[in-house]
């Protein structure tokens, strides 16, 4: 946690006085450089993200791209409670969060970067016809096959992603001068 905290903050060292806020990707439109979001209301506690804060918010990416790290990927997919077999997904069409029951039919545990298993799927795996879905949560590092009702298999498959977490630093609110993908960073390799 002193690593995260210290390059976080020699992150935000450089940046001059501004805000920084943090959350979910649900949408990037790379070609204009869009980000839309869903922050998080418990950003002070990193280990424990509460992607809830509607509505969306959507930035600007920085005009010069070296200020951001690897291009972000969305999914609506904001929570899972795998003890209370929930999930809380942004439902695009009624613009509002949704609450899923799911039955969990398998659990991998311990699938960490560059695992075959991730290699061999692309997720979410949603299979209709056998009425099963299939996704991989990189921060529990767990893949995970569940059961949802007839209703939730007609959603888009982008329900069943998470979507990548960015932190950002703005004076501007529209535009951010400085984007970090922390899914996609290591911050211990950044640190050194």
């Amino acid at each position: 946690m002193k690593k995260t905290a210290v390059v976080l903050f020699a992150w935000l060292a450089g940046c001059g006085f501004g805000r920084v806020n943090q959350g979910q990707v649900i949408e990037y439109r790379q070609a204009e450089g869009l980000v839309t979001l869903i922050s998080d209301s418990n950003y002070r506690d990193p280990a424990h993200p509460r992607f809830d804060i509607l509505p969306p918010v959507t930035i600007h990416v920085p005009a010069d791209r070296r200020e951001m790290g690897p291009a972000p990927e969305a999914g609506k997919l904001l929570q899972l409670d795998r003890r209370n077999r929930r999930a809380v997904i942004f439902d695009s069409r009624a613009g509002s969060l949704r609450t899923v029951a799911f039955h969990l039919t398998a659990e991998q545990t311990g699938v960490g970067p560059g695992d075959a298993r991730l290699r061999a799927n692309r997720f979410p795996v949603v299979d209709r016809a056998h009425k099963a879905i299939t996704i991989y949560s990189p921060r529990d590092r767990t893949i995970m096959t569940f059961s949802v009702t007839e209703e939730c298999f007609a959603l888009p498959d982008d329900s069943w992603k998470i979507g990548d977490e960015v932190r950002y630093y703005y004076k501007d609110p529209q535009r951010a001068l400085r984007l970090m993908n922390v899914t996609k960073t290591d911050l211990n390799e950044a640190a050194k």
